[in-house]
């Protein structure tokens, strides 16, 4: 199990969903359990789960391999984000 470092979680939800603002927070500083903030046009009409499942498609590798152990997510359309910062 290799480590991953935020921005290589950055980049691989980014390739997976591209125009994709992405923040990435290591939550315990050993560089398996994160939190993603993700912004999106593309979860515009879709629901929390199917939002969530865009994003775990995108790290599926990562995910897959152990480098990410934990992935916490906060995903919103432009219009959310907008509306609650």
């Amino acid at each position: 199990m290799s480590a991953i470092t935020p921005s290589q979680v950055k980049s691989s939800i980014e390739a997976g969903i591209p125009e994709a603002i992405v923040q990435i927070t290591d939550l315990t500083g050993g560089g398996d359990h994160y939190q993603a903030v993700v912004i999106s046009a593309q979860f515009e009409g879709k629901s929390l789960i199917q939002q969530h499942q865009l994003v775990y498609a995108a790290v599926k590798e990562p995910m897959a391999s152990g480098a990410i152990h934990a992935l916490a997510l906060k995903t919103y359309t432009p219009a959310t984000w907008q509306a609650e910062n």
